[in-house]
């Protein structure tokens, strides 16, 4: 069955989609002399890597399929990078097979934790992709610059600061609609001067129920909005004193929970101090504090009807919220041959729960304070770091850093859960403090007589048990009272080596790792004849390698094609299993035109069967059912630039309406129609996007 493209309840929003678009397109045509803003008229198929082992990319242009609602949604369309997939938003980074704080995930320098047990609203949830001017992302365990137990990667989602010779503004927005209630809103725009700047970014963006390649309809409605404030202070061009505010919500509806994110509110404040060019062999301080704060409600009936037949037959909610206070100072030093970046940084998060009383007459949550907040934790780290680059001779390069991190979590809980009962917990005012040592070298060696970079780095990162792994689990290793008390911290080493090549046609590039885990936390699950679920963490040795290649070649001055591959491998050493929750092989191959002021472009994903599984195996969200199949997705795209300042852009995800799953994935559940066995919940069928983009 085709799935349909507009549904007839969809069709009214259509001349309110029209009008926008015209507005849209009238205003920055008078403004086609201004050049400094300018569109790329293309839509991006597949993201390269820049640098050994680093990818930067512009998270505002068009790209393929169709743009991302969160930064998972983004990230997975980089080599190397996957998602636990929960419906329509919302899904879990994966990087190089590896999961949650294991990525060192950063917006504007700040950590937006999450709060759900279950990672209902991950980190990555919190983080609208277009509204940030770059995206960078270190592979593996080789920088410490960006906090502790990157062992995976370090991912910075960052807003530049404005700079405007004289008084003066600029403007950015977009609008896009699509298949299923997709409609999204971006502005950004700033004002200011010499002396300083005021910005403000803000989305809105919403989609409802999407339908697979067999029409069926998968619960997956959502919608979200943001607002952030900056406001600058440049003295002179090298000062730079800011100050930034951000508030967001939203709503997601998911057919592989028990419950649906009724809330997801976010707030945000941020101070930083950069001064740059100080003449000396410091050259370059910064420092930053910063305050993110996310308050979650779950519950079974605002977005579904509870499932009468179900584990939860009534109505039932839960509120949970996150409150994180950090900071980081940094020095810069320079030689002739030698840079030094060092510095301190901390964190403080406390989590708590209660229960949320909702009326349902009103449709609202209840504001009283019928229900007291729990305080479960409260986590620190203080860590200090150095990292080195030394130019050794005009080809090559040593790169090198070492950080130390004292972290602390206190377990708050006076009771647990066992089975349907709540018993004492054993560790209750119990406190859990480690010592972590990182490191890495990197060698860097560019060839003569080619435009050619080889690399190898080794890294080790010891990584504290985030509060997932500590909190959510059942039960922790057999020997211990529950996670709490039983779960090590985990050993990383990890050898980082590849090859990156640029001329004026062809850009390519290959990264391999091979690596060691010691104390890998996996999580067990098991279900008893009652029908309940249960999970325990345990530690176990693990062996992990793989790699990514990618390629763009133009093969005339109009046509381009690009290449990418990705394959990740892991074994439970200590079992001789398969390491669960590991990724397909998977490629991307892209072919472009482009001409003048207009593209056109096709993208194939082929992902293979995953027959590597450990079942009953996973991590705090995922785990392996069993193998999977493959499948291929052809996509097609096309932007017209209509002035310096306008692109009209459009794409069809899916063309020929393939039923398909990935890997990677939450299984639906009995209460929204699927049977009480786990299946994986299916991708969208065909679907249809366009953007408008304006800038001026």
């Amino acid at each position: 069955m085709t799935a349909s493209v507009f549904s007839p309840a969809r069709a009214g929003r259509l001349p309110f989609v029209l009008s926008a678009l015209t507005l849209a397109m009238a205003a920055p045509v008078l403004a086609e002399e201004i050049a400094n803003n300018e569109l790329a008229p293309t839509v991006i198929t597949a993201v390269q890597q820049s640098s050994p082992l680093t990818v930067i990319a512009n998270p505002k242009d068009a790209r393929q399929p169709v743009p991302a609602s969160d930064a998972t949604d983004y990230l997975k369309t980089i080599p190397g990078f996957s998602a636990i997939r929960s419906g329509g938003t919302n899904g879990d980074t994966v990087l190089r097979g590896m999961f949650g704080s294991r990525i060192n995930l950063r917006a504007n320098g700040g950590l937006m934790l999450g709060a759900c047990p279950y990672r209902m609203d991950a980190p990555s949830s919190y983080i609208s992709p277009e509204t940030y001017d770059q995206l960078t992302v270190i592979k593996g365990p080789q920088t410490v610059l960006w906090g502790p137990g990157a062992s995976a990667g370090t991912v910075l989602f960052e807003r530049e600061p404005e700079r405007f010779g004289e008084l003066g503004s600029r403007l950015n927005a977009s609008l896009l609609a699509g298949s299923n209630g997709r409609f999204d809103q971006v502005l950004d725009g700033a004002v200011g001067s010499e002396q300083g700047y005021l910005r403000f970014v803000g989305n809105q963006a919403q989609s409802d129920d999407y339908e697979d390649g067999d029409g069926d309809t998968v619960p997956s409605r959502w919608k979200k909005w943001n607002g952030d404030l900056a406001i600058g202070w440049t003295p002179d061009a090298d000062t730079l004193i800011e100050f930034t505010a951000g508030k967001g919500d939203g709503e997601s509806r998911y057919a592989g929970r028990s419950m649906d994110g009724a809330q997801f509110e976010r707030e945000s404040l941020g101070l930083r101090f950069e001064k740059s060019n100080l003449g000396g062999v410091l050259d370059k301080v910064e420092a930053q504090v910063y305050y993110n704060y996310a308050d979650h409600i779950m519950d079974n009936f605002s977005l579904r009807d509870p499932d009468p037949s179900s584990m939860m037959p009534m109505p039932m909610a839960s509120q949970v919220d996150r409150r994180t206070l950090g900071g980081r100072f940094a020095a810069t030093f320079k030689w002739t041959d030698v840079e030094l970046v060092s510095g301190v940084d901390a964190l403080r998060s406390e989590h708590r729960w209660r229960n949320s009383d909702y009326d349902m007459m009103s449709d609202s949550y209840s504001d009283t304070d019928q229900f007291a907040w729990d305080k479960d934790a409260v986590s620190h780290n203080y860590g200090a770091f150095a990292e080195a680059t030394w130019y050794a001779a005009e080809r090559n390069r040593v790169v090198a850093g070492a950080r130390l991190d004292r972290a602390t979590t206190k377990d708050y809980r006076a009771s647990a859960w066992s089975g349907m009962m709540q018993v004492a917990n054993p560790t209750e005012g119990d406190t859990r403090a480690d010592t972590l040592p990182s490191g890495f070298a990197r060698y860097e060696y560019d060839l003569a007589d080619s435009p050619t970079t080889l690399y190898a780095g080794i890294g080790h990162v010891q990584r504290f048990p985030d509060y997932w792994e500590l909190f959510s689990a059942s039960s922790g290793p057999s020997d211990a009272d529950n996670a709490f008390a039983g779960i090590k911290p985990e050993k990383t080493t990890q050898l980082d080596f590849g090859v990156q090549y640029a001329s004026a046609d062809l850009q390519a590039w290959a990264s391999g790792y091979v690596g060691q885990v010691r104390d890998y936390i996996l999580f067990s699950y098991s279900t008893d004849m009652m029908g309940m679920s249960s999970s325990q963490a345990d530690n176990i040795d693990a062996r992990i390698m793989g790699g990514e290649l990618g390629v763009a070649y133009n093969l005339t001055d109009n046509w381009k094609t690009d290449a990418t591959l990705a394959y990740a491998w892991g074994k439970n050493s200590s079992d001789g299993e398969a390491l669960p929750q590991m990724p397909p092989l998977e490629t991307r191959l892209g072919l472009s035109y482009e001409r003048d002021a207009w593209s056109a472009g096709a993208l194939w994903r082929v992902v293979a069967a995953q027959n590597r599984v450990d079942a009953g195996k996973g991590n705090v969200v995922g785990q392996d059912f069993g193998s999977s199949a493959g499948f291929a997705v052809f996509s097609l795209n096309g932007a017209y630039r209509v002035s310096d300042n306008l692109k009209l852009s459009a794409g069809v995800d899916n063309l020929f309406d393939k039923d398909y799953a990935e890997h990677l994935n939450l299984a639906g559940d009995a209460g929204f129609g699927y049977p009480a066995e786990p299946v994986a919940i299916d991708e969208p069928g065909r679907t249809l996007w366009t953007k408008v983009d304006v800038s001026f």
